[in-house]
């Protein structure tokens, strides 16, 4: 499954309407773990997991998006259950912990 590139416009349609599990990285393109931690995310979308999706927000496109969520610091991984908020992690994480954190939701 691709990941969803997610905005102002979508988030609501994509997220919080969702049912399942939404992976959403919070990042942005001078931010250099937001870069390390790409392929991981890509790594997890392509496994194509049941009921779960990926999706990204670039945090300088999208402040109101990063304020909601308190997005201090990138990147920021955040992990909704059926539209809401369920789990965060900040900083470059492994595909294991990330799953780890995604299994415990389900």
């Amino acid at each position: 499954m691709a990941i969803v590139t997610l905005n102002q416009n979508n988030f609501e349609s994509e997220v919080v309407n969702s049912k399942g599990i939404v992976l959403v990285d919070f990042w942005a393109t001078w931010c250099g773990p937001c870069k390390m931690f790409a392929p991981i995310l890509d790594e997890i979308a392509s496994d194509n997991v049941p009921d779960l999706k990926v999706g990204k927000v670039d945090v300088d496109e999208n402040q109101e998006l990063a304020g909601q969520f308190k997005v201090m610091s990138i990147p920021t991984v955040g992990i909704f259950k059926d539209g809401k908020l369920a789990a965060t992690s900040v900083g470059v994480k492994s595909k294991k912990e990330i799953m780890e954190m995604v299994d415990r939701l389900k």
